[in-house]
């Protein structure tokens, strides 16, 4: 394996990990709590990036192509438009799928304040 595999994998373990953990916390004040609230906040992160990333790299290619075509057939610009915006907006909601997982797992943060008087 490559090493930007391994560091693909390595990365997609720690989201999944962290995510799946956050989402089965019941959001008490425990021990384990301080690593919840950091490791949602790295989930958040990088769960939105990626899901940026990625919708943004297929929103420009599908611009791109629709431009091409209208390029080479600018008669059928009304279709290809009409089928581009629809295809942005499927595009847009997966980013949008995204967003509300995260604010999803926002909720499960435990409070902050409880975990340092444990704690202390």
């Amino acid at each position: 394996m490559s090493k930007k595999g391994f560091i693909k994998v390595l990365t997609a373990g720690l989201v999944l990990g962290a995510a799946s953990s956050a989402m089965a916390s019941d959001g008490s004040a425990t021990a384990s709590g301080m690593w919840i609230f950091f490791a949602v906040a790295i989930a958040c992160g990088l769960g939105i990036g990626i899901a940026a990333l990625g919708t943004g790299l297929a929103m420009g290619n599908s611009i791109n192509a629709a431009l091409t075509g209208i390029a080479r057939n600018p008669e059928a610009s009304g279709k290809i438009q009409t089928n581009m915006i629809i295809g942005l907006a499927l595009i847009e909601s997966l980013c949008i799928y995204a967003l509300v997982i995260c604010l999803m797992m926002v909720t499960k943060i435990p409070n902050l304040t409880s975990i340092v008087e444990y704690l202390g």
